[in-house]
Parts: C-alpha cells; structure tokens; sequence
C-alpha cells in the first residue's frame, strides 16, 4: 500500500513539474505574442535595392522581421513593383502584413503655368484608383522639386489641396514627406510653415520625416504643438539605424504623438552599418523593445 501511494505521489509531483513546464512555455510564448503586436510599418526603400535582387525573398524576410504593414516605394502607371494592384495587395498580405502606404507624385512643369493639367489629373486618376483598389490609408507624395518663388509655392499647395480632395472621395488621405530644404524661406516665409498654413487640413495631411526636420534645425515635437494633428503618418528615421546617432529624440516624439494626430509609424532607413536586412531589423528592435512605444497609435 506504502509503494502504490509513493508511486501515486511520485506520479502527481511529476505531472506537476510537466505542467509547470507548460504554463513557463505557454507564459513565454503569450510574452512574445504580446511583443508581436506593436504597430510598426517599414517604408520599402528602406530595402530598395533587395526588392530589385529578389521581390518576393525579400517582402517574406521583413514579415519574419515582425513588421505589421508596409509603405511602398515602387509606384509607376498604375503597377506596384511591376504588379497589379490586386497581385501586390495579395503578395503583402499573403506574407501577414498589410499595405498601408504609399509614396506616388507627378510634379508640376517649370514654370508651373506650362503645366499640362488634363495629363495632370490623368495620372492622378489612375494613381488614386490604383491606390484604392490595393486598399490602402494613405497616398504620400515623397518629395516636390524646390519651388524658386513664392507664387509657385502657393501652386503647390493649391495643386495639394485639389489631390486631397480627389483622394477624400476615393476614402484615402493624401500627404506630403518632408525632407529638409523644406524648412529654407522662399520671399522671407519659412516653406515647410507656409505649406502647413496654405493646405486645407482637411485635405492635406503632413508625413513628418523626424530625422530630416532636425536636420533643417528644428524640433518635430515644437511643431506638433504649433499644428496639433496635422501630422497623421510619422516617418521614423535616423542617420542610420534608429538610435545610433543620438540626433533625434525619439522618446519625446513617441510620447507626444497624440499631439501630432500620429495613427501610424513607418520605418526608414536609408544608409546602414551593415546590410540593410541588419539595419532594417535593428530598427525594428530598437523600437520594440522601448517602453516608450505603445501597442497602437491608431485612433
């Protein structure tokens, strides 16, 4: 009887210490899951030259990376990276991720009176309808040639505004990226404030590049309290990967995002220490292990 008990007890000490061992699994497994779910876009540039080597590798290592979505870079008549809307869709969410984003323009002719505006809002037309039809949030344009006055700067605000509207009935938000010859004045007005005071915030949403508004000298953080919400999408960039240069204060930014009207952030990099795989991934550590990133800044 004393050897069936001790074989009894030995038995339920032994279940114990298996299903200790599940719940330590299981507990790890829920902490990498819960990880997993901050919102973090990447900006397809960031990996511009192994997209051309190898679209498909490449798109599935940035979903193993833990990336939530992707901002592309490889718009052109209509294609994405050569694809249809519906074949690039499929590709992106076939890997897990979804395709928030994208960077799309046409600038205007020089002079902007030569402008052929039929061609114009033609493109347009097509770019919009690409955009929708892929499913995404935003059309962004990337950069626009710097405008030598301030009558064709005030063109391209009015150009924003109309693209923006277009946009808005086809259920996307339309946005411009900043780099830093933005914040240079044409006539004595300060170009990247004269476009946020020259565009209908209703129209016209801001994609503030973090590391390019500190290299024209100013603070992202200053500007979201002089134009709260106004800058819907952040691109989160440093001089390589995020939190080696020690230039942008990316704790400050994350924690007044709500001023800024940030819903999502998209990843950049552009010049790397390594491969732009390692720089790509490092960055997105960087991000996820901070405490001072939130889950979601979707509103």
């Amino acid at each position: 009887m004393k050897k069936q008990l001790f074989l009894f007890s030995a038995m339920l000490l032994s279940s114990s210490f298996l299903f200790s061992g599940c719940n330590q699994g299981q507990k790890k497994e829920e902490s990498a899951s819960e990880e997993a779910k901050k919102e973090i876009y990447l900006q397809l540039y960031s990996v511009r030259d192994d997209i051309k080597a190898d679209y498909a590798g490449t798109i599935s290592k940035v979903a193993e990376m833990g990336y939530t979505g992707v901002e592309a870079a490889g718009y052109n008549d209509g294609l994405f990276y050569g694809l249809t809307p519906a074949e690039f869709k499929k590709s992106i969410e076939d890997a897990g991720m979804e395709v928030l984003s994208s960077h799309a323009g046409r600038p205007l002719a020089d002079p902007v009176s030569n402008t052929n505006w039929d061609e114009v809002w033609a493109w347009w037309d097509t770019a919009i309808q690409a955009h929708k039809d892929v499913g995404m949030k935003y059309l962004v344009v990337a950069s626009i040639p710097k405008p030598k006055t301030l009558a064709d700067l005030q063109a391209y605000c009015d150009y924003f505004n109309q693209i923006g509207e277009k946009c808005n009935a086809a259920g996307l938000r339309f946005g411009y990226h900043n780099h830093n010859f933005e914040f240079n004045e044409i006539e004595g007005e300060l170009m990247y404030d004269y476009m946020l005071t020259h565009t209908d915030p209703e129209k016209v949403f801001f994609q503030m590049d973090v590391y390019w508004l500190g290299e024209g000298g100013k603070n992202p953080v200053d500007y979201f309290n002089t134009y709260p919400g106004r800058f819907e999408v952040l691109h989160i960039k440093d001089e390589l990967e995020l939190g080696k240069s020690g230039k942008v204060d990316f704790e400050s930014i994350y924690n007044n995002a709500e001023k800024a009207g940030a819903k999502y952030m998209v990843v950049e990099v552009e010049r790397y220490t390594g491969t732009p795989f390692e720089g790509v991934k490092e960055s997105y550590d960087f991000l996820n292990n901070a405490a001072f990133v939130k889950e979601s800044y979707a509103q």
